[in-house]
């Protein structure tokens, strides 16, 4: 074996290797009739070729050589007519074994796909002698191909850059991806070794070129879909800032169109927000909130009805809501009788006269009275003392009878407060429904709030069946007057009062009347539920810091004359 045949085991080389097996050229024998591998002759291309290998191995040319010569004289002769490896033969190659030897050689050493080169620069005449003559050194020349070696032992040699020819314009070469070819293989690396090296080869540079570059099409979708992706990252992102971190839309000025907003009770700035925003008023919940916490007052604003512009700066929507002439609440005084309160929210929704008034006959049972009310076939009105004194919410379009719903609601909320129930034995009375009516007693009899505790104690005096002075009657004017329904002080004479037949005319009756006869505010709850201790009877107020209180009838008609001489001015 020589150094460049199989080692001295018996282990071939790998499997995969294109050498294995025998299409090798290591110890390969030969056919009969047929040289061995090293004695092959290149076809004439493989003469024309340049040698891209001479620099390596040129240094090697000459050892080879002799080492062949030098086994050739030491082995015998093979009785077969076969030859080792590295021997010549003494008689010339004949073309037609060529055709076979470059099959079994193309299929030989090269395992990168390419089709491997010969091993010598030339081809041998006819009768070439052997190795023990002098010869022209063939590996000397510069045309002189270097001696094969096997795939363990190469080196990869740098593929020499093609010659500048000024006459050919190289072709611009292009990124695969703006190519119309980029997924199709080069047609270069399908030729042989060799036959990118001779002339009889295909040239790099005036053979078939790079596939010329597509229009631009890719480069513009790239571009288009960049500027898409990063426009819309921006948006969204400025979106996300103005969101979370930048001022909130807000209009400017003091706007236009006037519309009525209703605020509901304990609504906070941003369902005030909200609800502005939703109307046209301010531009946006944010805007608004922080507008309110910006002015001092801001957080002092109350549920009602506000008529205010569209399109309003957010500061000039709170300014507006501070300013009490743009509330248009619905306010029911302390003491007005119900008749007074259909007749407001008729005006006020722009309703016939009397529909509240029959609206609340009609469906009394339906407004969220207490089980408690109502508990006497006299009363006037169910509903009478249950509209609670406020300030209430009532835009244009609401209906009837969700006003008055709101206003019984409130009611019960501070008649709930108060404990009416719990209240009314410790008073001796006989339900909630009396201690109302007394709180509405003192309301319509009390000129003054400071005065409302004495007020209350002479109603209960005066309820007292066993009192010597009126004997269990309340002799009370306001009580005639709500039952002719009229609003006066010269009632007529006492005696006359006393035939005028009326459950609530409390001239003729003893006790209280059915039911209130008004809807009594907060202080006059108070003074029902807590009167003043006294043994008074009487009362008159002479001036608005002085009220006359007397235990009995002389004193009270003393005190009656003096409030005659301050009313006619003496």
């Amino acid at each position: 074996m020589t150094e460049y045949g199989r080692g001295a085991g018996s282990e071939p080389w790998h499997p995969e290797d294109p050498l294995y097996g025998d299409q090798g050229w290591g110890a390969q024998q030969a056919a009969p009739g047929q040289a061995q591998y090293g004695e092959q002759q290149p076809h004439q291309q493989y003469a024309q070729q340049q040698n891209p290998q001479h620099q390596q191995y040129q240094q090697n040319q000459q050892h080879p050589q002799h080492q062949n010569q030098q086994q050739y004289a030491q082995q015998p002769q093979d009785p077969y007519g076969q030859q080792h490896y590295g021997e010549q033969p003494q008689q010339g190659y004949p073309q037609e074994q060529y055709v076979q030897q470059q099959a079994q050689y193309n299929a030989g050493w090269d395992t990168t796909g390419q089709q491997a080169a010969m091993p010598y620069a030339g081809q041998q005449p006819e009768g070439f002698p052997g190795y023990g003559t002098e010869t022209q050194d063939h590996y000397g020349t510069p045309e002189a191909y270097p001696p094969p070696q096997p795939p363990g032992q190469r080196r990869a040699v740098p593929e020499q850059a093609p010659e500048w020819a000024p006459e050919e314009e190289l072709e611009k070469e292009t990124h695969p991806f703006f190519s119309d070819g980029g997924d199709e293989p080069d047609s270069d690396e399908d030729e042989p070794r060799g036959s990118r090296r001779g002339g009889g080869g295909r040239d790099r540079r005036g053979g078939k070129g790079k596939k010329k570059g597509k229009s631009g099409r890719a480069c513009l979708v790239l571009v288009v879909v960049f500027s898409l992706g990063v426009g819309g990252a921006g948006y969204f992102g400025y979106q996300f800032w103005q969101k979370k971190f930048g001022a909130a839309p807000d209009y400017v000025g003091t706007g236009s169109t006037p519309v009525q907003v209703e605020i509901p009770q304990g609504a906070g700035g941003y369902e005030i927000g909200s609800i502005l925003a939703k109307a046209g008023v301010v531009k946006s919940q944010g805007a608004f909130v922080s507008a309110q916490n910006d002015n001092p007052k801001g957080k002092t604003l109350q549920a009602g009805v506000y008529t205010l512009n569209k399109g309003m700066s957010a500061a000039n929507a709170v300014a507006a809501m501070l300013n009490p002439a743009s509330r248009s609440n619905f306010i029911i005084p302390e003491g007005k009788r119900n008749a007074w309160v259909y007749e407001q929210i008729d005006k006020r929704l722009e309703l016939k006269p009397g529909t509240t008034k029959d609206v609340a006959k009609a469906q009394a049972k339906n407004l969220g009275l207490p089980d408690w009310a109502n508990d006497n076939k006299e009363i006037a009105d169910p509903l009478e003392g249950f509209l609670y004194p406020a300030s209430y919410p009532v835009a244009k379009g609401a209906k009837p009878e969700d006003v008055l719903r709101k206003m019984v609601s409130r009611a019960n909320q501070e008649y709930g407060k108060a404990d009416l129930k719990g209240m009314a034995s410790k008073l001796g009375l006989k339900s909630p429904l009396q201690v109302l009516t007394v709180a509405s007693l003192v309301q319509a009899e009390g000129k003054y709030k400071h005065d409302f505790d004495k007020v209350a104690r002479v109603v209960y005096n005066r309820l007292k069946p066993n009192n010597t002075e009126t004997y269990g009657l309340l002799d009370f004017d306001s009580t005639v007057n709500y039952a002719k329904s009229e609003s006066t002080l010269d009632t007529g004479a006492v005696k006359d009062l006393r035939h005028f037949k009326h459950p609530y005319n409390t001239y003729y009756i003893h006790g209280l009347p059915p039911g209130p006869i008004g809807n009594p505010g907060e202080s006059a709850l108070h003074s029902a539920l807590n009167p003043t201790p006294g043994p008074w009877y009487y009362f008159v107020s002479v001036t608005e810091n002085e009220t006359l209180f007397a235990v009995t009838n002389e004193e009270h008609e003393q005190n009656r004359k003096k409030y005659e001489k301050e009313k006619s001015g003496q």
